[in-house]
């Protein structure tokens, strides 16, 4: 690329990224109500006089401020903007944007407010007087961007006066996240803390504070080499010393890095660009560790560190390279469990435990939501895969749940929780919309050893489910595929599973069962035009009646295909394979998950213009499926029309349907039928109809068209957030489900929990 272009890409990104700080309005923050202000009863409560009942709890009984306050939720980023990162002392007003972003990266991934003080103010111990005449405003201080030694100074200072957790994420996020990809790189290399010998570079806040774990986490001191601008930090140095530099003096003389490098298992650099060379590399340990932090250029490149120790395992600072060493991968969640236990600090043994679970998280299979947020990236444990990626979901549960238990186990907790695994579960459901909502399914799914065949094995999507299910489960996943595509697959995304050793597979091309399973279809199939030529073809390239065959046999329990393809098309085999024996397609049942609740919608897909018999076994079915989630079901029967307001062919039909309920007695509030609006406003179906039996607002919509129904799953799902669960196919005796193209690898795990149920809970 000539120099001119690389000037045009430059300024087109700095021009892209001023853009996103200005429009739609400035900034990236704004305040916002949690209550309604909407009439004069509320601002009475919100301010004089209902206020004051508020203020006297807490003056009877200072711990209620995080009951009636915000307090308890809301974290201080508070910075002076003298070591802003890459930008150096670019004072308190233009350090904003950062602190901004900082406030933005605690509310996104764990839904802490924040509010960010830049603070013009160079003394150190000024600075720590104001932050701590801030503590009535807080439940947890955020230090950033402070420059050494000052950020010592204030964080000791405020540590000692404060009963919160206050916290310098330049030193101790840094190493925490540091602490995690090294245990996880002595792992791959087959080192241990006790025994390597580490060489750092930069001895600021960062640094030092890496260090400082390092220690902990068991690297001897004496095995600890520090070199900064002048060389080797050694006993007797005056030359730009501090002293935290001085606590990791080595020898009497001067050395250089090349000098000290020889030999080390770990370098650690938190300097600039171009400190460690290649020769230098060259000279550490067999599969030497290579930590090189500088940001926006590192110590050296990872290439060329690779193209001297082929081995080396490498992380920077940087997302454009694997291992991105990055704070937000544990500052959000350690306040999260810092402030949902009422934590009086952040102590060691809390950020020890963020290491070991940011550690223990990536040898884990990786989330499909990870993976799919980096596609193309390979994301399975190893030399280009140390740590997490910040947008796994699965961080908050797991770290925030294990700093609330290390809070809670040293005695540092004022509101200790009575059931971890709970706490760690509602985080899941706060990322995982689903996750609340299908733990009766998967309760119930976990007993199971039901075997369910995928029809599209070969599927990225179905892989990752099946994946999950082995450690979710004890249900038997059984995919149609062909192994070498599937071998080949689950390379590529990092997938620990492997074809007949994880799990059973059914190869198209060369099967043992393909005799049997064409002759099942062809005896099923012959009087409505099958030949056993046809029976041979379809067998040998249609998955989806391969599945339905294995389940119609008894060598699968229940199927799930529609990953591709036109729910119909699938529909049609299900239909001429498995509706027999009482079991036919009553209808599509999805469940849309909202922020306000969950809404069940039926029937999305199955019947196009259902008869009056056909809605009311579709809200039958509806009613029994919402109970499985541990919702009372409450059936609106949907049309244009209002309890008898106009002679429309929906409104007839679900009027006869409400005959049809009324004569069987059903033992769920049903009421039709009623427009959407009446069905999800009480009070206005109370002023049109005020004798309706259905009481509050309805969870189960019920259509008269599919392609009502199927409009309103989609404008759910897509324009107003909405998590789909499902579809469920409703009657088949749970032998088989339909989803369609757009669901995703959790989406077929949650449908999966489905099916595991017996057949007696489920129809």
């Amino acid at each position: 690329m000539s120099d001119d272009r690389q000037d045009e890409v430059k300024q087109s990104a700095r021009q892209a990224a001023l853009d996103y700080h200005e429009f739609p309005k400035p900034g990236k923050l704004e305040i916002r109500a949690t209550k309604p202000l909407a009439n004069g009863r509320d601002l009475a409560r919100a301010y004089s006089p209902g206020v004051a009942e508020a203020c006297l709890e807490i003056k009877a009984d200072p711990s209620t401020a995080s009951r009636y306050t915000s307090r308890g939720n809301l974290v201080g980023v508070v910075t002076n903007g003298t070591a802003v990162l890459g930008l150096g002392n670019i004072g308190a007003l233009a350090s904003k944007p950062v602190m901004e972003g900082k406030a933005v990266l605690f509310k996104k991934f764990a839904n802490i407010d924040c509010f960010d003080i830049e603070l013009n103010e160079p003394d150190p111990v000024k600075l720590a007087e104001i932050v701590c005449a801030l503590e009535p405003t807080f439940g947890a201080i955020n230090l950033e961007d402070i420059k050494a030694p000052d950020c010592f100074i204030v964080e000791k200072l405020c540590r000692e006066r404060m009963k919160i957790p206050v916290f310098h994420d330049d030193q101790h996020g840094t190493a925490i996240v540091v602490g995690a990809a090294a245990t996880n790189a002595l792992h791959v290399a087959g080192k241990d803390f006790g025994a390597i010998k580490v060489v750092s570079t930069g001895g600021g806040a960062a640094g030092i504070a890496c260090l400082n774990m390092l220690l902990k986490l068991g690297v001897k001191r004496e095995n600890v080499w520090l070199c900064d601008l002048a060389g080797l930090v050694y006993h007797g140095r005056t030359e730009q010393m501090t002293d935290q530099k001085a606590a990791y003096a080595q020898g009497t003389t001067p050395a250089t890095l090349a000098d000290v490098i020889v030999g080390a298992d770990l370098f650690l650099g938190l300097s600039g660009p171009g400190v460690l060379t290649a020769d230098m590399v060259a000279t550490m340990a067999a599969k030497p560790i290579v930590f090189a932090l500088a940001n926006p250029s590192p110590e050296i490149l990872p290439d060329v560190a690779r193209a001297a120790v082929p081995d080396a395992i490498i992380a920077t600072g940087r997302s454009d390279f694997p291992n991105q060493v990055n704070n937000v991968l544990c500052f959000p969640f350690i306040f999260r469990g810092a402030l949902d236990v009422g934590a009086t600090t952040i102590n060691s043994e809390m950020e020890l435990a963020a290491i070991e679970a940011i550690a223990t998280l990536t040898r884990a299979t990786t989330s499909a939501e990870a993976a799919a947020a980096y596609a193309g990236e390979k994301l399975a444990f190893g030399p280009d895969y140390l740590i997490p990626k910040p947008f796994d979901p699965r961080l908050i549960g797991v770290v925030a749940s294990a700093v609330a238990r290390a809070a809670m186990e040293t005695g540092v907790a004022t509101r200790p929780l009575a059931d971890i695994e709970a706490y760690r579960q509602k985080l899941d459901g706060s990322v995982f919309k689903s996750a609340l909502i299908m733990r009766p399914v998967f309760d119930a799914a976990r007993s199971s050893e039901r075997r369910i065949i995928f029809a599209e094995g070969e599927d990225e999507r179905v892989l990752r489910a099946a994946s999950a299910i082995l450690e979710e489960m004890t249900v038997k996943p059984i995919l149609i595929g062909r192994p070498e595509v599937m071998i080949a697959r689950c390379e590529r995304f990092g997938l620990p599973i492997r074809p007949d050793r994880d799990f059973e597979i059914v190869n198209p091309e060369s099967d043992r069962r393909y005799r049997d399973y064409w002759g099942s279809y062809h005896q099923l199939l012959e009087r409505q035009g099958v030949t056993p030529d046809t029976a041979r073809a379809v067998l040998r390239t249609n998955t989806t009646a391969i599945a339905a065959i294995a389940v119609q046999r008894g060598d699968a329990d229940a199927m799930i295909c529609g990953t591709y393809g036109q729910y119909l098309w699938h529909l049609n085999y299900v239909r001429k394979v498995l509706a027999r024996g009482g079991n036919h397609p009553q209808g599509a049942l999805s469940l849309m998950i909202l922020e306000d609740g969950p809404l069940f919608v039926a029937d999305t897909q199955v019947n196009p213009i259902p008869e009056p018999d056909q809605i009311a076994t579709a809200a039958i079915g509806a009613a029994r499926h919402a109970r499985r989630f541990g919702i009372t079901p409450k059936v609106a029967l949907c049309s244009h029309s209002n309890f008898g307001n106009l002679e429309s062919d929906s409104g007839r039909r679900m009027r006869q349907a409400m005959e049809i309920l009324d004569a069987r007695e059903v033992d769920f509030e049903y009421e039709g039928e009623m427009s959407l609006d009446a069905a999800l406003d009480a009070d206005l179906r109370m002023r049109i109809f005020p004798n309706s039996r259905l009481t509050g607002t309805a969870n189960i919509l019920i259509f008269g068209y599919t392609d009502a129904a199927n409009v309103a799953r989609n404008m759910l799902r897509m324009k107003a957030g909405g998590l789909e669960v499902g579809p469920i196919l409703m009657g088949m005796g749970n032998r088989a489900h339909i989803v369609t193209p757009s669901i995703t690898a959790r989406g077929l795990l949650n449908v999966s929990a489905l099916a595991a149920a017996p057949v007696s809970v489920y129809g």
